[in-house]
């Protein structure tokens, strides 16, 4: 039996019409949905990782519900710095609110715990944990110390030694000491940096993905930070008793397919 399941963030939806950073992210989200019915159709659920809406307004967040119900599977959420929460709500409605005051949740699956934390604080870009959220993160993890977890938020806590390291989440001792109280963290995966990337930091695993919006190049000494319009990228999950497996696609690639001799037409 096997975990399935789609990470996006970073979608930066606009309202109809309207850009950002000269790119149709509305239009973007569509063909993230087309590849998820194409490719991902049996996954179990997919996550939204935050920076759902470019700049909060309510009919960005009706854009979006709009789009994503065409995923033929669940969908659940968490949010972003560009969110706004009041927003988000009032087109999604308030059973998205935890007993934490922020969109965080629990999913049990396939013998996994999935745990959502929202990791946006209004007026901030970097990221933000509660004390409240901090000891909920704590008594989820003690229930389901008998399974596997992965945590998906917005905002990355693990330096990755570049610019954007001064709007991760710049207090993260008690994250780290919260999830060290269990014995299985399989993954802890973020967006916010549109990039990729993998570390093992205070010995517990980190991924990000490049998400929906534009990506960024990795920022070196006299080497500038590029923006580029492409691609955009989901994560594919695949967890089974034994191992917990992070997927990139490319859903939009900007390449053109290369066809040698012996390829099917």
């Amino acid at each position: 039996m096997t975990l399935k399941f789609v990470v996006m963030s970073d979608l930066h939806v606009m309202p109809q019409g309207e850009l950002s950073m000269t790119l149709d992210t509305g239009a973007r989200l569509e063909q993230a949905v087309a590849a998820v019915v194409a490719r991902y159709g049996d996954a179990d659920f997919c996550v939204l990782a935050g920076d759902l809406a470019d700049l909060g307004q309510p009919s960005a967040y009706e854009r979006l519900k709009a789009i994503i119900a065409h995923l033929p599977i669940p969908v659940h959420i968490t949010l972003g710095n560009h969110d706004d929460r009041a927003a988000f709500l009032s087109v999604f409605g308030d059973g998205f609110i935890a007993e934490t005051g922020k969109v965080d949740k629990v999913i049990d699956i396939k013998g996994y715990r999935i745990i959502l934390l929202d990791s946006s604080e209004p007026g901030r870009v970097d990221g933000v944990l509660e004390a409240g959220q901090i000891e909920w993160l704590r008594a989820r993890l003690a229930e389901a110390t008998d399974r596997p977890v992965i945590v998906i938020l917005h905002h990355n806590a693990n330096a990755l030694h570049i610019e954007s390291d001064s709007i991760r989440i710049l207090e993260p001792d008690a994250f780290i000491n919260a999830l060290k109280t269990h014995p299985d963290i399989r993954q802890v995966i973020a967006g916010h940096v549109h990039l990729t990337s993998t570390a093992i930091w205070r010995g517990l695993p980190f991924t990000t993905l490049s998400g929906g919006h534009y990506s960024c190049t990795v920022d070196q000494p006299n080497v500038p930070m590029r923006r580029l319009a492409g691609p955009g990228q989901m994560a594919f999950v695949l967890g089974t008793e034994d191992s917990t497996t992070v997927l990139f696609d490319d859903y939009i690639d900007g390449n053109e397919e290369i066809f040698v001799e012996g390829d099917a037409a």
